[in-house]
């Protein structure tokens, strides 16, 4: 049972993930896949063939990439599975919507949404909780205003506001 489920599991990261498998307008050949792909994508073994091009593909790439994970990083992500799959159907709509809009941004935009990510990411716990408390408080115009401030500004702006911020918040 435990073998099956994560095999299941491991199906389903590796659609979501979105190979090294050769592919052409017809999808991925279920026999350019490695024994390991299959292995993990054996729940598809018998479908495969009447399966849409495109999620040949992806199944194939999660395959190959579950197949490249630590044990650690493979239990990391069925635990993200498993928070995914608890969502509300929603919200789990929301979060597909985001990523599409995500997706369409030219990649200096993306790549800006990351660094700020990451600035918030290598906050300690505390002052993430502060901002987002402080953000909260704000307005639906204040927030937009300030999205739309921030959204504009260049890096080294960014960054000098964030220096004062924290000089206001310590002083």
């Amino acid at each position: 049972m435990k073998v099956r489920t994560l095999v299941s599991v491991a199906a389903v990261i590796a659609m979501l993930l979105g190979s090294a498998a050769i592919a052409d307008e017809h999808g991925v050949a279920w026999d350019s896949l490695t024994a390991e792909q299959q292995q993990v994508l054996n729940r598809f073994a018998d479908s495969w063939d009447s399966l849409p091009a495109d999620r040949q593909m992806r199944l194939s790439r999660g395959a190959a990439r579950w197949a490249d994970m630590t044990p650690e990083q493979r239990q990391q992500a069925q635990q993200r599975f498993m928070m995914w799959s608890e969502l509300p159907d929603d919200r789990r709509r929301q979060i597909r919507q985001h990523w599409e809009e995500f997706q369409g941004l030219p990649p200096e935009e993306r790549r800006r949404i990351r660094q700020n990510y990451q600035h918030f990411r290598d906050l300690s716990p505390e002052q993430q909780q502060q901002l987002r408390e402080r953000f909260r408080r704000l307005s639906r115009e204040q927030r937009d205003r300030l999205r739309d401030r921030f959204r504009d500004m260049t890096p080294e702006q960014r960054q000098r506001m964030r220096d004062r911020m924290q000089r206001d918040r310590r002083g």
